[in-house]
């Protein structure tokens, strides 16, 4: 009776300890796995907040061609009004 008492308490912490290998190897896979998203947070970062070619970097380069664009449209189509205006002036008179 008592050795089969033994033979239990043996299988059990047997059990006990598979299970706490399994517990650890688990928490060994989830450090792993966390220190990759970490990387990969600090590329999105970087990819984000470079100074040089970031996302707010291309952003704001694409905002100064837009506003320059802008500024030419409107000279270009000045310069062809008034020209147009011109031509009709001259032909008039």
């Amino acid at each position: 009776m008592q050795r089969e008492s033994v033979v239990q308490n043996a299988v059990a912490l047997s059990e006990i300890n598979s299970k706490f290998d399994q517990v650890v190897q688990t928490i060994d896979y989830i450090k792993e796995k966390q220190e990759e998203m970490a990387e990969d947070i600090v590329k999105i970062k970087d990819a984000v907040y470079n100074p040089d070619l970031g996302l707010y970097a291309r952003l704001k380069e694409l905002e100064n061609w837009k506003l320059a664009s802008s500024r030419l449209m409107w000279m270009i189509i000045t310069s062809i009004v008034t020209l147009t205006v011109a031509a009709l002036y001259k032909s008039v008179l």
